[in-house]
């Protein structure tokens, strides 16, 4: 494999409640049987472009993006007893169908090799598969994505991928979930700066996987599917933060579901006031942060299919995140946390 883990992350028990495809259709049956309808309808799109010679490799993706799928319903989703209210199923989903759908009609599924279209259809499948792992921010790739980077790899072999004939779609596969990593932390001043930190901290680590494989295995930018590989990585990354270039009521409804699980995550109930004041500052200031200085477009394909409604949601953004903190001055600490969230909600219905 191409990255090193720093850590072993043995499988866990969703691991092994749902070892193959049989138990996963068994799941995808029951919960979403929407979601057979639409891998027919993507793949016809995918034989359309590219052939009919491509049946192994469909087979392949297909059955490590339905484990995967089912394993985030499991563990942290609608299917199992640990709901996660941003990271589980749907967020596969709102990536797999919606922004990649949105992407194919932007560019065209010609525009890029189907091993490069399969690996961004395993990043939404795979990327956020562990989502309890220690937090550290000592190095670069968080504890998440590597132990998700460690099962994806378990999928993928177990699915039949060989490490010499599909190289590059594996590699890319470590380098885009490693990518995803997101640190919400302020950029530190100079004075502050640790010089033995390789990437500055602050936003996705996707735009500076050159700078961390310099450090980690210099020599890269000679093999050509890891520079590939990063390259699919700044797309994921655009896929993975598009809810800034989604129409402002869904980037509004995937902020509401970040707030509410960055409150489970915190042990604060959203019914008490305990949970106001973090969740007035997460929907106003933080969406602004985020927003304006946290997300940046690193791929041409991501600002050519979602740059445009960006600029279209930065004034209805910043107006209510200002409406926010009027509504809520001087009492964040007498509100609950989901009298915040239901404000926020008709606050972006309004623009």
């Amino acid at each position: 494999m191409f990255l090193q883990l720093r850590h072993a992350h043995p499988e866990d028990a969703v691991e092994r409640a749902v070892p193959d495809l049989a138990a996963a259709n068994q799941v995808l049956e029951r919960c979403r049987p929407d979601v057979e309808h639409f891998l027919a309808r993507r793949n016809d799109q995918y034989r359309a472009t590219f052939g009919s010679d491509i049946e192994p490799t469909l087979a392949r993706c297909e059955t490590a993006l339905r484990l995967g799928l089912t394993r985030l319903g499991v563990r942290h989703g609608s299917w199992g007893d640990d709901f996660h209210h941003y990271h589980n199923e749907n967020h596969v989903l709102e990536i797999l169908d919606g922004r990649i759908g949105q992407m194919i009609s932007r560019i065209g599924l010609a525009s890029m090799a189907l091993d490069d279209w399969m690996a961004l259809s395993l990043f939404a499948a795979c990327h956020d598969l562990r989502q309890r792992e220690e937090v550290d921010f000592s190095y670069p790739v968080g504890n998440n994505e590597s132990a998700s980077i460690a099962e994806t790899r378990r999928i993928l072999a177990q699915c039949g991928f060989d490490p010499k004939r599909d190289r590059r779609l594996m590699m890319a596969l470590d380098l885009m979930i490693a990518g995803s990593t997101f640190d919400p932390r302020p950029t530190p001043p100079p004075s502050e700066f640790n010089s033995a930190e390789v990437v500055a901290t602050a936003g996705a680590l996707a735009p500076k996987l050159d700078v961390f494989l310099d450090h980690e295995m210099p020599g890269w930018r000679d093999d050509s599917d890891a520079v590939r590989g990063v390259e699919l990585a700044h797309i994921a990354s655009d896929l993975d933060t598009a809810n800034v270039g989604e129409a402002f009521a869904w980037l509004a409804e995937s902020a509401s579901r970040l707030c509410q699980e960055r409150e489970m995550r915190g042990g604060r109930a959203l019914e008490d006031a305990v949970s106001g004041d973090p969740c007035v500052g997460f929907l106003s200031t933080g969406q602004e942060r985020y927003f304006f200085e946290l997300h940046q477009f690193c791929s041409l394909q991501g600002r050519a299919t979602f740059g445009e409604q960006k600029s279209a949601n930065a004034g209805p953004l910043r107006r209510v995140a200002e409406d926010m903190r009027q509504t809520f001055d001087g009492r964040r600490d007498q509100v609950s946390g989901l009298e915040v969230v239901r404000t926020f909600s008709k606050l972006a219905l309004k623009h």
